[in-house]
Formats: structure tokens, sequence, C-alpha cells
């Protein structure tokens, strides 16, 4: 049976003291440990006071090489800190930890490094030992997350302004407080919906086949009937997911209320082209078309479904938009720049 020789100083730093079985010995002990150091990348060396190399274990790049310093090939400065580190602890006896950094070819790698003193038993350093561990992985990690959060933190900032504009715009065009919430708790559920597709795609953004059956499908059952969706299927950025889907909404709730899909047998039409301007830039063509009824003529009010559809939308997008109602037909046609989506 393994017992642990209990601390004298709680709380104090001390090395566990393992009673061996008599089966056991102080070379199987070594060999497992060896094992465990080679496993966990772990590089071990040991020094005299006069910094002798005494012995070494698992030194791997950079710590290899013919110097007898034991720093490696590391740059001048960074060899320069630990050797200034061993020295200060054969000195003082107090432990010291640096971080490292080298660069290579494809980046940095970064090195956790500790020094601290073999004592004698009559409590004199008689030496160093000093482990190094790479941190090249976690520190990406932690780059990687850092970068992630502010991108985070961008686009909340972003999404916080969609709602504050359309917050105000629906104000502004509500007869009260009960219209207000009505149509203000729809953008927010478009928006929601939108944001949805862009989550899920680790925030790369939405297809726009999706984008728009999403936005159609919340209002009708029958999505493939009702929706008539021909052209190209460009990848939208985040940005061009939520005011394009916001398009849509605005859309698909005055065809459900006064155009086509208010009819058991009406359809839409969204037809998207990419064009190829004569100066090379490629440009997204969205056009919803469909046809009104008789109350088709309630589109014609400035309320903040059209505000949103020929201002907010495409100046958001840097693009442009035009809103026509005549002849018992609708057409909505969205042209934005290709900053806006991928083509895949």
């Amino acid at each position: 049976m393994r017992s642990r020789t209990p601390d004298k100083t709680e709380g104090a730093r001390t090395d566990e003291v393992i009673a061996l079985h008599p089966a056991e010995s102080g070379m199987q002990l070594g060999r497992a440990l060896l094992h465990a150091l080679y496993n966990a990348g772990i590089s071990v060396l040991y020094q005299d006071r006069e910094m002798k190399t005494v012995w070494a274990r698992n030194m791997r790049a950079p710590w290899v090489s013919d110097n007898t310093d034991g720093n490696g090939i590391l740059p001048l400065a960074q060899a320069d800190r630990i050797s200034a580190a061993k020295h200060d602890v054969v000195v003082t006896g107090d432990p010291q930890h640096l971080e490292i950094s080298m660069p290579v070819e494809n980046g940095v790698r970064w090195f956790q490094v500790w020094v601290d003193a073999d004592r004698g038993d009559d409590g004199d350093v008689q030496g160093v030992v000093t482990t190094m561990v790479e941190t090249t992985e976690q520190k990406r990690r932690e780059q990687t997350l850092t970068t992630l959060l502010r991108e985070v933190s961008h686009r909340s900032k972003n999404l916080l302004a969609i709602i504050q504009s359309i917050a105000t715009q629906t104000g502004r065009y509500s007869d009260g407080i009960s219209d207000f919430l009505t149509r203000f708790r729809g953008r927010l559920q478009s928006l929601a919906s939108s944001q949805d597709l862009v989550t899920s795609s680790n925030w790369r953004g939405a297809a726009l086949h999706e984008l728009v059956a999403s936005q159609v499908g919340r209002y009708e059952t029958n999505t493939p009937h009702s929706l008539r969706f021909r052209g190209a299927n460009p990848y939208l950025n985040p940005n061009a997911a939520l005011h394009i889907g916001l398009a849509m909404h605005e859309l698909a709730v005055n065809s459900v209320s006064y155009g086509a899909l208010s009819r058991p047998d009406g359809f839409v039409e969204v037809t998207a082209d990419l064009n190829t301007a004569a100066t090379g830039e490629v440009t997204l063509s969205l056009i919803w078309a469909e046809t009104i009824g008789t109350n088709g003529g309630r589109g014609k009010q400035k309320r903040f479904g059209s505000v949103a559809l020929e201002r907010v939308v495409p100046a958001s997008l840097s693009g442009t938009a035009s809103l026509d109602i005549a002849d018992g037909h609708l057409e909505y046609r969205l042209v934005v720049p290709h900053s806006n989506f991928d083509t895949q």
C-alpha cells in the first residue's frame, strides 16, 4: 500500500513523499516519471550552481543544442532572460516563472518556463531545476477566443443598433401602443429568425434561398406553393442576412395582409440574379414580384415597411432599391454589391 507523508506546514509548497511498496523500486518509479514527462511534452533540465548541465530529460527543440547553458536555440534576448532567472534562483533561492516566445516560419511558439532551486540537506542551493512546457496551442486558442469575443461584441452592438432603429421607425409609423407592439414584435421575430441562421453557420451568414424561405415560412404553411424562388443562391454575410431578412419579412407581412399570400391560391416569385458590370464588379439583383388584390393600394402608404424597403435596407448594404405598386402588381427590386455576399 502507498501512504502519503503528512505535510508539516499546511498551505506551504512541499513535495509529496510516496512510500514505495517493497516490490517497487526507485528505478521503476523513475521510468514511470520519464514516460509521464514524455507524454506530457515536458522538458526538464538540472544544472549545478555554475550552470553546468548535470542531466536533462525529454529535451526537444528548441531546447536541444550543443551549448552547455541549456537554453537551446532560443533567440538571444529570450536565452538571456532564462539565464538571468537561473542566476537569481542560485542567489536568492526563490523560484522564477517566465513566458517565452520564439518566432518561427508559420507564426510564434510559446513556452512556460519554471526555474526552481534544488537545496541540499543544509538548505543551501546546490543547483537549479528548469522545467519547460510548450503552450503554443493553448495560446492560439486564447487568442482565437479573444478575437471571437470581440467579434461577438461588435456584432451585438450592430444588432442593438438595428433594433433601436426598428423601434424608432416603428413608433413613428404606428397608430398607438397596441399597433406598435404588434409590429415591433413581428420585426424582432424576423431578426431572430435570420439570426438563428447566422448563428447556426458559425457567424458566416446565411444562404439567400434558405433566408427567404424562413421568412415566408413564418406566415405560410405551404411554402413550396406560396414561394417560387428562381436563380442564384449566394451566401449572404451576417449584416446582409439580417437586413435582407427584414426586407423579406416586410414584404411577406404585406402580402399576407393585402397581397398574393392573402389568397389560398396566391404565390410570390423571388428571383436572384448575379450580374457583372463592365468594371468587373459583381452585384446581386433580388426581385420580389406578386399580384395584389383590390386592397393592395394600402401598400402605397408611406409606413415603416416601405421606408425599410426603400431606404433602411439598401442604405445598410450600400445598395439601391425600388418598390413599384401599379395595375394590380407589386415588384420590389434590391441591388447590392459583392461585399455583401459570397457566390460560394
